[in-house]
């Protein structure tokens, strides 16, 4: 009897694994795609030298940090879609998305002011004077890529996969990464009839793909009569705006905790100089493509759970929260044996070892890989195991758990190390490494705790 039960729970588990993975994947690749946009932009930023890499590594950095942050408003359209639609409620699918569709594009304002403002706020945290003038130029015409990222990132990636369209994000990311690469050569170089806008030409080509991925994704989405119930207008209550408000807020927190610390370290290593800046871009590019697979399994969760939770099914949303944070240590475990073994040659994909000028930027890029290597496992766990959490729609301690573990240890640490210790660069990866490790550890225990209860 006991091997019957084991069997069972074996397969419920595996199917669980199944289940994710297949929502998963279509995720992954898409935000694979979309690591591809970056990569492209940062080796053809590297090829016209340190100083470009650094300064569009800087701007990417912050509007990556900006716009990261205000998505966190619209995750709470994926806790409401996917929750509707495991208790059968698709009544409540469109008035979730058209309050999703007016925050993205109202967060897209102060986005783009903080984008406008970028060279006071760059020479306030010290940043050199070049890097200051390069990097305000770069945002001045990246910052025109916001509503575009806003709606076709942050509400699509939230909404699509909530009603089962996910899968066509795949393919419009990967179009759009082959556009982004011919746009990216061709404004940079002046290429095929194009402007050669030098650095300016890489925030360009962002500019119009993204614009171009939103539109098609609204298109697609409004298009398909089989969506039109999901899309139909449908004026949102005050009461559904309030829960989003509610769920979203801290979502929004955590974000900010999380894109500000990366923001501060890369500011903090800025000071340092152009070489070190350039080496802190290169390893985190490197170590940001393997965490797209685990936040794509954080997304699954986070549908999958919120399915299930409401459908009154505690113990599979137990489970099916559980499998997805294995499932995403075990990603992240191979990332280690990739980063631990080619480090040298990973590096030389964005910067060339055979000039002596970029010598310094490539044995420091190395160092901190191999950093990155120590953290990947607790990196993955604590995206999943939100992604989890959001599914039971617990948003507010885990926000907490972020804040202490991000800027009560993690950065107080790595200035400590990178400042009076001198361990420089290094010293504040290991501060983050040890923050990550950290936050994996609290927001795990967290969804054992809260799913425990909701079982009992």
């Amino acid at each position: 009897m006991d091997g019957l039960l084991q069997l069972a729970h074996r397969q419920t588990r595996l199917r669980h694994a199944a289940e994710t993975l297949r929502l998963a994947g279509p995720l992954a690749v898409a935000q694979l795609a979309q690591m591809a946009m970056g990569l492209t932009d940062t080796v053809m930023l590297g090829a016209l030298g340190g100083d470009a890499l650094a300064a569009g590594g800087l701007g990417m950095m912050l509007y990556i940090s900006v716009t990261i942050l205000l998505q966190g408003m619209l995750t709470s359209v994926s806790i409401v879609v996917a929750q509707a639609r495991g208790a059968g409620d698709d009544g409540a699918v469109a008035p979730a998305y058209w309050a999703g569709l007016g925050m993205s594009l109202l967060l897209s304002v102060p986005a783009w002011a903080v984008f406008s403002l970028s060279g006071p706020l760059l020479r306030a945290a010290g940043q050199p004077a070049e890097l200051v003038r390069d990097t305000a130029a770069y945002m001045d015409v990246l910052r025109w890529a916001t509503p575009g990222t806003m709606v076709g990132i942050g509400l699509m990636r939230a909404y699509l996969p909530a009603i089962g369209q996910g899968a066509v994000l795949l393919w419009v990311a990967l179009a759009a990464a082959v556009a982004n690469g011919v746009l990216c050569w061709g404004l940079i170089h002046g290429a095929w009839g194009l402007p050669a806008m030098g650095m300016a030409g890489s925030a360009m080509a962002t500019v119009l793909v993204m614009t171009g991925m939103a539109a098609v994704l609204l298109a697609w989405l409004h298009g398909r009569p089989a969506l039109r119930r999901f899309a139909a207008w449908r004026r949102p209550e005050a009461a559904l705006l309030r829960r989003m408000a509610g769920l979203g807020l801290p979502v929004t927190g955590t974000f900010a905790v999380e894109t500000g610390l990366f923001l501060a370290i890369s500011l903090l290593i800025g000071q340092l100089g152009a070489a070190p800046l350039a080496a802190h871009q290169i390893a985190l590019s490197i170590a940001s493509v393997s965490f797209m697979i685990p936040l794509a399994i954080g997304q699954a969760a986070n549908v999958r759970v919120g399915n299930r939770v409401g459908a009154g099914d505690a113990a599979g949303a137990r489970r099916a929260g559980l499998v997805a944070i294995g499932l995403g240590a075990a990603a992240e475990a191979a990332a280690v044996a990739v980063l631990l073994l080619a480090p040298g040659t990973l590096a030389g994909l964005y910067i060339d070892p055979a000039l002596p000028a970029n010598a310094e930027a490539l044995a420091t890029a190395m160092t901190l890989i191999g950093i990155a290597a120590a953290f990947q496992v607790a990196d993955g766990m604590q995206a999943v195991a939100a992604g989890a959490l959001r599914g039971l729609g617990d948003t507010r301690v885990p926000f907490g758990l972020a804040a202490a573990g991000y800027w009560g240890l993690g950065f107080p640490l790595a200035w400590w190390l990178t400042g009076p210790m001198g361990a420089g660069p290094a010293g504040a990866w290991w501060g983050l490494a040890a923050s990550l490790l950290a936050v994996a550890v609290a927001l795990t225990l967290r969804f054992l705790r809260q799913s425990s209860r909701l079982v009992s």
